[in-house]
């Protein structure tokens, strides 16, 4: 092979060590993720809303920014279900520039892996410690999952690995809610072929082992809009697309159809502000249809606490350095909005 293997770093069990689980967060996790999966599985009517930053980049600002969604979530637990966003990885088109604190824990020169690895589990480990809230990621690297499977609370497959093989089969073993998204393309198929596979029992290599999955019932669609061929982005948050997502789930005979309306992304252009009127629209519209009301689960939100974004440069405390987020003021505002129109 034509690459230089620097050393072997230590497996997932070694890593837990560092950062183990206390009687209380165990309670607290396994709390959390009964009532996320009674969501999903169709025993209570709480929508789910999973917030936070585009990339978890600065562990400070990011428990800061988790500190003040647990005062929220209080407030809107009887309706609402907050999961903060901990994005510790982020997938880029070309590999270049910043991609999640693996790669660059705390933004330093010259990073470490193995610093990176404890990196992403502290920082969840610290979110649950200190929140109560259980997190989510985005599973950018299945063979990385082991290093934080005993803190997610909830799992997205992102636009690019959804037609991944290892991904769905990772995601198949999982036993907790992974959201699959529609490729960039917008092809539903894709994104329900994924629901299908993980959906379904496994036999497959993973991290050297021969591993035999269960079947993830929970694994479920996430809608981010798509771009075409010239790069026009066009949003699939209306009626008529989750109807077409729940007519999909009947015709393969999937468990649980659930719909995850992703405001960002190519919904919304990358405009963080028009997330806002996503939500709005989309509480508006399924209160004309039932099967809507049904399929429709919640919302992914981009949110830090500064409005926009800076370079991977800037120094402005809690503002995205990759997407730009809506700012901690407008999201309370529309957490506590949405939370009244469900």
């Amino acid at each position: 092979m034509n690459m230089d293997f620097e050393k072997k770093l230590p497996i997932p069990l070694e890593t837990k060590k560092l950062y183990p689980l206390t009687a209380e967060m165990q309670k607290i996790i396994a709390e959390r993720q009964n009532e996320l999966k009674a969501v999903f599985l169709g025993k209570t009517n709480k929508f789910v809303l999973i917030v936070g930053p585009c990339s978890a980049n600065d562990s400070d600002a990011v428990l800061d920014y988790c500190s003040r969604l647990a005062k929220v979530q209080e407030k809107v637990k009887d309706v609402l279900y907050i999961i903060p966003r901990v994005y510790t990885n982020k997938p880029r088109t070309i590999c270049d520039g910043y991609m999640g604190i693996l790669h660059q824990p705390e933004q330093t020169e010259h990073p470490d892996l193995f610093n990176g690895i404890i990196a992403v589990r502290s920082l969840h480990s610290k979110v649950v410690g200190t929140t109560g809230l259980t997190t989510a990621d985005e599973l950018l690297y299945p063979e990385n999952y082991k290093y934080v499977d005993d803190l997610l609370g909830y799992v997205s497959v992102g636009a690019r690995s959804v037609e991944d093989q290892q991904h769905r089969f990772t995601a198949s073993g999982i036993d907790v809610p992974v959201g699959m998204k529609n490729p960039t393309s917008g092809d539903l198929s894709v994104m329900m072929n994924a629901i299908y596979a993980a959906q379904h029992p496994h036999s497959f290599v993973y991290r050297g082992w021969a591993a035999h999955s269960h079947g993830n019932v929970l694994a479920h669609a996430v809608l981010r809009g798509y771009t075409d061929r010239l790069g026009q982005n066009y949003s699939n948050y209306q009626n008529d697309n989750i109807l077409a997502v729940m007519d999909i789930y009947t015709k393969m005979n999937l468990v649980n159809p659930a719909v995850i309306v992703d405001c960002n992304h190519a919904n919304s252009g990358k405009d963080p502000f028009k997330q806002i009127e996503i939500i709005k629209t989309v509480l508006q519209n399924r209160k004309h249809d039932e099967d809507v009301k049904k399929m429709l689960k919640g919302f992914m939100v981009e949110s830090y606490l500064e409005d926009g974004s800076q370079s991977i440069d800037g120094k402005i405390y809690g503002k995205s350095i990759t997407d730009p987020c809506l700012g901690w003021e407008k999201t309370e505002r529309l957490i506590y909005t949405l939370a009244e129109n469900i």
